[in-house]
């Protein structure tokens, strides 16, 4: 659906109470990548291409697939190999009969990442380990981020994309509602939720709408998934862990935009700002992941700051790669 210069593969994942379960990975194929970076070993880092010898792992976000081609070859133009898993329930990983996105328990994606990286292992047949990065966005940033804090010596840096480190009404908000969310999620996990989402944050960036990008709406809907409690109490469970202090010792980048519009009717400044979390409190927990955190706001970026306009997109490129410069061979 890429393209013939992508490819997937699918990874079992073994089955759960709704049937099999997989996740899937995606890459550029051999004939479109660039050959220096995807060689095996430790190619030498520059000035120009600052993640030479690395690997990336993206990860999206809520409702959200991978589909973002300018985004990955920008990373495979610094010298990285990238990578892309559509997690479990979502995406090309989404069955027939599945609860689109659900999980009661953020760490079931342990599995997902651990097959993408075996198979990324496998395919180097045997060389020396490469560096390894994550990439995540929104929800995707939270799991990545807690997925390093159980995984201090497998990652030696962490590229978060507007992610989704505290409730949108702060953290007295979240711990409000998160009773009410953790007694709903004991009885009833997969009860129906009202829908909070206006279908703003498609608008932002549907080509059929104010934005520019065209992806499959099935995997990727107006108006999101269906939320249920046990979902809602994961993320809150994960956001409460990161609130704790992950006190990782590898580099991040937190990339934000830096305005949030949550109002309940479509004003044109949301065309140009995140209309999903409140950015200020995102910022604000980033502090809470380790010591070595970078924050980047940039101005008129979107929720997803690789689908803003395209001067928002360069801004954030950059970012990335004066950040790439600066990252240590090793942690």
């Amino acid at each position: 659906m890429l393209g013939r210069d992508y490819e997937a593969l699918t990874l079992p994942l073994g089955e759960d109470d709704e049937g099999p379960v997989v996740a899937t990975m995606v890459r550029r194929t051999a004939t479109h990548r660039p050959p220096r970076s995807w060689s095996s070993g430790l190619a030498p880092r520059t000035d120009h291409r600052p993640l030479a010898g690395s690997d990336v792992v993206y990860v999206h976000g809520w409702s959200d697939y991978f589909f973002q081609r300018e985004f990955a070859e920008h990373v495979e133009r610094l010298g990285a190999r990238f990578f892309a898993v559509d997690l479990r329930k979502y995406g090309r990983s989404l069955l027939p009969g599945q609860t689109p996105g659900y999980v009661d328990d953020l760490t079931a994606y342990d599995a997902d990442l651990e097959a993408a990286l075996v198979a990324i292992r496998q395919g180097d047949g045997g060389h020396a380990r490469r560096r390894l990065f994550l990439l995540g966005h929104s929800t995707g940033g939270l799991t990545l981020a807690l997925w390093a804090a159980r995984h201090p010596d497998r990652v030696d840096g962490l590229i978060l994309n507007s992610p989704w480190l505290e409730f949108q009404a702060t953290k007295f908000g979240r711990e409000v509602l998160a009773p009410l969310i953790r007694l709903g999620a004991k009885h009833n996990p997969l009860a129906p939720m009202p829908v909070v989402d206006p279908g703003f944050y498609t608008r932002t960036v549907s080509s059929d709408a104010e934005g520019s990008w065209t992806y499959d709406q099935h995997w990727r809907p107006v108006r999101g998934f269906p939320v249920h409690p046990g979902w809602l109490a994961a993320v809150f469970a994960g956001q409460d862990t990161v609130a704790q202090g992950l006190h990782l010792r590898i580099p991040v980048l937190v990339l934000l935009s830096t305005h949030s519009a949550l109002g309940p009717r479509w004003t044109e400044a949301m065309a140009h700002a995140d209309v999903a979390l409140n950015v200020d409190a995102v910022a604000h927990r980033s502090l809470s992941l380790g010591n070595d955190v970078t924050v980047v706001r940039i101005a008129g970026a979107l929720h997803d700051v690789m689908l803003s306009e395209p001067a928002v997109r360069e801004h954030a490129y950059v970012a990335i790669r004066r950040w790439a410069r600066a990252v240590p061979l090793a942690h």
